[in-house]
């Protein structure tokens, strides 16, 4: 994968110049570090820094079409880039490079807007049409690469992450308070947005158009379907298993394409043990895998990671997570993650994705998706519990099935407690509402807000955050079983907005990894929508069909284990005797009134009780609350008083990298038609 950029300028405005796009590109060669591609005309400047994967020769973006009319700068893969390719060539189309890049643009050229929906792949698209004038910006179908774009004056502005619209001059870094609010309850903004005040994000399955006179159209090129086929309905769980291992299978094979090495994640759990299981009997050359240890007991699971690793054969490398680790690393996760975070779970995976560079592997496949897809979450046996619970309420019985959910909080019997029932009691009868599922997760998060400052808890409005995702339900929504419209919330408001960005795509592009997603496949998840529930979960048993898939690669101590949420240190890491001297700075009373962004009482006192029990707090609401408000300082402090020296060094490394320019003709000779003038190369590849 790699980093974009670019500008277009209105009909009247004038071109970016070459060095507006260098300082932008210069912000991501985190994402792309192996050189830096521009292509320039009258109206639009694109950038792109290169992770070289796929056509590891002639591969330098942008990239055009035979006739030029078609420009790409492109961040992604596209895993049917060969057979696209061949039926491309069939129908007269010639190219000039090996990369999947340049399959978009003949894709383009030769089926339109209809391209978005036959590409197989993880992308992020920003294609220039010199004949129509047009621009689109196009997200793939869950949103697993970012892309972002801000309105200023007569120009749109767009690149990979927000400090790359930063760093091109025009879009000056401040927060949206609403945003933050939002993050303190759903934990990430809502799907369009971000934090930063006027720059928005491409919702994933979307196309946006962007006309002659920067008019955005935007279409939404795919939704799930979750209603069961009736093809399906009446499997038996080894004909699921079945199914399931066929599309894993081809997914896996067109993720394991690559000109260079693939490595694999494993946890100790699940899903990625599946994915490296049936990656080794794809490959059965030398592969490396990859896991993270803690010091912490309770968050540890070598056994099963080396169990599993030594039961498919991978060479296995980890890193042993300390809570000095975790303090080390925080910062980096959010100067890359651009947004606060009320979790720490980032951080190993930062960690993790330099291993993975430091070993010399590029791309590592993950097990990230089956839990949504396949029903593995406590929050969906939560969710069907409270409904069990609301048609008889006055019942004994019945919340004494909380007990089996949520294995890692509430011990010593707290599970028991009226508390811990009146805390799941709580709008129980409401079970038309759309997001039943998700509001006592969100009513508990939310509990952070009163650390933020009285005038960012006034712009609070959880309500829009929940607006825009409803008014985007898809198709025969309502139509849907609870626990098919709770998987697709769960999709729609946390793997795509949180998982995918803060603990996939922004940890593992700041060391230029790639992560590659089977269960995230097309061909796999429209399967997985289409099963009965009954093949994914049965009374409180989760993910039947994989795990009855799993038993036919993995050891029982792995494909009968209950899931284990991936978790880290929170508080306990940061917080206390041996807290790191950045955390007792930035949570200051000064550092706190210089940003104006918390509740300065309020921040201190929970802190100060932190410290006095080495990070022991009450409960996970305490931990989430000041993990976020430090995050929060970490953020305001990178924004404000490191960025601008951030962006002079970048330049600085830019201008030692390798860099190729193609400019439209008409920018040196402005006598010809610039709507019509060819563009030429000006400037041959060179070592700069």
């Amino acid at each position: 994968m790699c980093g974009v950029a670019g500008v277009l300028a209105g009909s009247r405005a004038e071109p970016a110049g070459l060095d507006e796009l260098k300082r932008m590109i210069a912000m991501l060669g985190h994402r792309g570090p192996d050189g830096y591609g521009f292509y320039r005309d009258d109206r639009i400047g694109l950038a792109h820094a290169r992770l070289s994967i796929v056509g590891l020769a002639g591969g330098f973006q942008p990239i055009h079409n035979e006739d030029r009319t078609l420009w790409i700068s492109f961040n992604g893969e596209i895993f049917n880039h060969v057979e696209l390719r061949r039926e491309l060539e069939a129908r007269g189309h010639r190219f000039y490079t090996q990369t999947d890049t340049e399959v978009i643009v003949h894709a383009f050229e030769e089926y339109g807007p209809a391209t978005w929906a036959k590409l197989n792949g993880q992308f992020a698209i920003c294609l220039w049409d010199t004949t129509r004038r047009e621009l689109w910006l196009v997200r793939d179908r869950l949103g697993i690469l970012p892309l972002f774009y801000a309105r200023r004056g007569d120009h749109l502005v767009f690149a990979s992450e927000a400090k790359s619209l930063f760093g091109g001059g025009r879009v000056t870094p401040a927060f949206d308070p609403a945003s933050l609010a939002q993050v303190f309850t759903h934990w990430s903004t809502a799907p369009h947005g971000s934090v930063f005040a006027g720059v928005e994000s491409v919702p994933a399955a979307t196309a946006i158009r962007v006309d002659s006179t920067l008019a955005l159209h935007v279409d939404r090129y795919w939704q799930p379907d979750f209603a069961t086929d009736p093809a399906l309905a009446n499997l038996s769980l080894d004909e699921a298993a079945d199914r399931l291992e066929e599309k894993l299978l081809d997914a896996i094979r067109l993720r394991l394409r690559a000109d260079v090495p693939v490595g694999v994640y494993i946890s100790g759990g699940l899903d990625s043990s599946v994915i490296a299981a049936l990656a080794r009997k794809l490959d059965t050359t030398h592969m490396h895998s990859f896991g993270v240890r803690f010091t912490d007991a309770g968050f540890d699971e070598t056994p099963q990671q080396r169990l599993v690793a030594g039961h498919v054969g991978t060479d296995h490398h980890d890193i042993l997570c300390s809570p000095q680790d975790i303090q080390a690393a925080l910062p980096d996760v959010i100067r890359h993650g651009e947004a606060p975070l009320v979790r720490t779970a980032p951080a190993p995976l930062f960690l993790l994705s330099r291993l993975v560079r430091e070993s010399g592997i590029r791309v590592v496949l993950s097990g990230e998706g089956a839990d949504e897809w396949l029903a593995g979450y406590d929050i969906f046996k939560e969710d069907k519990v409270r409904r069990f619970w609301a048609r008889q309420p006055g019942s004994k019985a019945r919340p004494k099935l909380l007990g089996r959910v949520h294995p890692f909080a509430a011990v010593n019997g707290q599970k028991d407690s009226p508390l811990w029932q009146a805390f799941f009691k709580r709008g129980m009868m409401d079970t038309d509402e759309t997001f039943y599922a998700h509001r006592t997760r969100w009513r508990n998060t939310a509990w952070s807000q009163r650390l933020l400052s009285a005038d960012v808890q006034a712009t609070a409005d959880d309500a829009a955050f929940e607006a825009h995702v409803a008014a985007h339900l898809p198709d025969g929504w309502s139509r849907w079983s609870p626990l098919a419209r709770s998987q697709w919330a769960e999709i729609a408001t946390f793997m795509t907005p949180y998982l995918l960005s803060a603990q996939g795509d922004r940890v593992a592009m700041a060391n230029s990894i790639e992560v590659r997603y089977p269960f995230l496949d097309p061909a796999v998840d429209d399967l997985c929508a289409a099963l009965p529930d009954r093949v994914k979960m049965l009374g409180l048993r989760d993910k039947l069909a994989l795990r009855r898939l799993a038993a036919r690669h993995l050891p029982a101590e792995i494909f009968q284990r209950p899931k284990r949420p991936y978790r880290a240190p929170m508080t306990t890491a940061l917080f206390g005797d041996d807290a790191p001297d950045y955390v007792r700075d930035l949570l200051s009373p000064e550092a706190l009134t210089r940003y104006g962004l918390t509740d300065i009482d309020a921040v201190s006192a929970l802190a100060d009780k932190a410290h006095r029990q080495n990070g022991r707090m009450a409960g996970e609401r305490e931990e989430m609350a000041l993990v976020g408000t430090l995050t929060l300082q970490i953020l305001a402090h990178y924004v404000h008083d490191e960025l601008p020296q951030r962006i002079r060094d970048q330049r600085a490394a830019l201008d030692r990298a390798e860099i190729h320019v193609l400019e439209d003709q008409t920018l040196e000779d402005r006598t010809g038609d610039a709507r019509t003038a060819t563009p030429q190369p000006i400037a041959q590849p060179t070592a700069a």
